[in-house]
Order: structure tokens, then C-alpha cells, then sequence
């Protein structure tokens, strides 16, 4: 270990570091009897410190995170049964205009990825399909019917961009072309 973080927050559910290295984000997960804390933190690689704790104000935590491979912009997996859209640079605004919705996610560790070329987004759902989403307009491209339980992880290939693999809660894994 070169150096370590603590958010000081019970849970911390995914981490991705942004474009240029010098900054990484970590979703988190906090309740207590008396509150909760779900957020997204933003922190400086170099110096370990919090350059934000509050880019995301919603009632969900984001299992996931996932940054776009040409847009300055990363994906946030909520709870809430969407993909929230937000900008890579500070002040790490979230896109009122653009989500991603119509899979579930109810409470899984549900993944979500970006296409090599940048044009779809795929997320998995509680309910075993797989969803690619036009980045550019948010619409639903295709719906995959691949698992019979939660289709908790997806990513590409990183060589050959029409292959895409995902695995499911029951242990399945399935490779598309």
C-alpha cells in the first residue's frame, strides 16, 4: 500500500479514477439510526485530500461508477432504478437533463459500462436483462434477455468493441455478439 483514504464513512461501494489520474471518485454509503449519508466524494491522488463530499444530493447510493471513454463525463449507477449522468470535471455537476432509466437495480451491486466507441451505455437489471442506452439521447437502443436472476456485471471487450460479456447473481456468464 502507497497511501490510503478514509472517507469516514461505513461503506464504500465502488471507486474510479478520472481522466487524468490526478483525481478519483468513491461512492459511498453511510446510515446510521439517526441519518444516512449516500454521496459520491471527489479526492486529490496527490494529496489525499477531499476536493468535494457532496456531488451527488439524492436519497440513493451508487454501487457503481463508470467513466466515459470519450466525453468528460462519468456514469452513476443509483438505487433509484437509473443512471445518473455527471460531469468529470470540477464542479462535478450532475445532468438534470440526461438520465438513463428503465432497468432495476433494488438493491444490487448492479454494474454499468461504456461502450469502446462511446455511443452506448449497458447496465445490467435485478431482473436478469441487459440494457444499452444511446448515450446522446438516453433512449433505450436494445433490451438483452440473458439471465435468469440479477444481472449484476457488463463490460466490453477490450479488443474486439461488438463483444460484450455479463455475468448474473446466479453465477452465469454470458459472452454477446
Amino acid at each position: 500500500v502507497v497511501r490510503g483514504y478514509k472517507a469516514t464513512i461505513q461503506q464504500t461501494l465502488d471507486i474510479l479514477f478520472l481522466q487524468e489520474g490526478s483525481e478519483f471518485l468513491s461512492s459511498t454509503d453511510a446510515s446510521t439510526r439517526d441519518s444516512a449519508d449516500r454521496t459520491i466524494i471527489a479526492w486529490d491522488f496527490r494529496t489525499a485530500a477531499k476536493i468535494s463530499n457532496q456531488i451527488f444530493h439524492e436519497r440513493y447510493t451508487c454501487p457503481s461508477l463508470a467513466l466515459h471513454p470519450r466525453e468528460p463525463v462519468f456514469l452513476a449507477q443509483t438505487n433509484g432504478n437509473y443512471l445518473a449522468l455527471f460531469s468529470s470535471v470540477w464542479p462535478y455537476r450532475m445532468s438534470r437533463r440526461r438520465r438513463y432509466e428503465g432497468h432495476k437495480v433494488e438493491g444490487y451491486a448492479v454494474g454499468c459500462e461504456c461502450s469502446p466507441c462511446g455511443d452506448l451505455l449497458v447496465t445490467g437489471s435485478a431482473d436478469g436483462r441487459v440494457l444499452m442506452f444511446s448515450f446522446r439521447t438516453a433512449s433505450r437502443a436494445c433490451t438483452l434477455q440473458g439471465h435468469a436472476q440479477a444481472c449484476l456485471g457488463t463490460t466490453y471487450h477490450p479488443v474486439l468493441p461488438s463483444v460484450l460479456g455479463t455475468c448474473s447473481w446466479g453465477g452465469d456468464i454470458k459472452i454477446w455478439h
